[in-house]
C-alpha cells in the first residue's frame, strides 16, 4: 500500500505545512474547539494536533480530510486562499484567484471569504443565493453582529418577527442574537456582501 501523500507535496498547487497549520489552528479557534476537543473528534493524540498546528508535524491527506470534517469544511478549503500570495500583502489582501470558497452542496448557497485571516474583529464574506436558497429552513441565532449589502438579485429577511424585502444597493445590519433568517425569492441569483462579528466562518 502506497505511503499517504502529504498535504505539503506541492506549494504551487496546495498550501504549504506552515500555512495549513495555521489555518487549522485559526479555524479551530474559530469553531470554539480546543486542541483537546479536536483530538477526541478525529482520534488523535493532543500532542500530535498541537504538532500540526505549530507546523512541527506533516499532516497527510487521510487526517487532513479527519480535520476538515470535524471543523466542518471541505477539505480543499486548506488548499485555497493566500497561501501563496506575496509575503507582503498576504495579511492585507485578498486577490480574486485566492479567494477561499466554500460550496454548500444541494443548498443553492456559495461563500467567498474576503478577509485574509480571522485574526480581526469581523470577517468578510460574499455569499450567492441560487433562486430560492435560503440560509435554512428554521430562524436561527448566535453570538455577535451582522450586515449586509445586497449587490445584485432580490433577498427577503427574517428579524425576529420582522421581514423585509431588499433590492440591490440595500443594506442592512442586526444583532445575531436575534432569531434571523434570509431567502432569494427571485428567479435569478442574489449576491450579498455580508460583515460578520466576531468572525465565525
Amino acid at each position: 500500500m502506497p505511503k499517504a501523500p502529504k498535504a505539503n507535496i506541492d506549494s504551487n498547487n496546495a498550501a504549504s505545512s506552515q500555512s495549513v497549520g495555521e489555518q487549522i489552528r485559526d479555524l479551530r479557534k474559530i469553531r470554539t474547539l480546543t486542541l483537546q476537543g479536536l483530538a477526541d473528534k478525529i482520534g488523535r493524540s493532543v500532542g500530535y494536533v498541537s504538532q500540526i498546528e505549530r507546523n512541527i508535524s506533516d499532516v497527510s491527506i487521510p487526517v487532513l480530510k479527519e480535520i476538515s470534517e470535524a471543523l466542518d469544511v471541505n477539505i480543499n478549503w486548506f488548499f485555497q486562499g493566500n497561501a501563496n500570495a506575496p509575503a507582503g500583502e498576504r495579511d492585507y489582501v485578498v486577490r480574486v484567484k485566492n479567494r477561499r470558497r466554500l460550496d454548500f452542496a444541494g443548498t443553492g448557497m456559495v461563500e467567498e471569504l474576503l478577509s485574509p485571516n480571522f485574526a480581526g474583529t469581523f470577517e468578510m464574506i460574499l455569499g450567492t443565493f441560487a433562486s430560492g436558497a435560503a440560509t435554512g429552513s428554521e430562524m436561527y441565532t448566535r453570538e455577535g453582529e451582522v450586515g449586509g449589502y445586497l449587490v445584485s438579485g432580490a433577498l427577503e429577511l427574517s428579524v425576529g418577527e420582522q421581514q423585509f424585502k431588499l433590492s440591490p444597493g440595500d443594506a442592512f445590519t442586526y444583532p445575531s442574537t436575534e432569531p434571523h433568517r434570509c431567502w432569494n425569492p427571485g428567479d435569478g441569483d442574489a449576491v450579498v456582501l455580508w460583515i460578520v462579528a466576531p468572525p465565525s466562518y
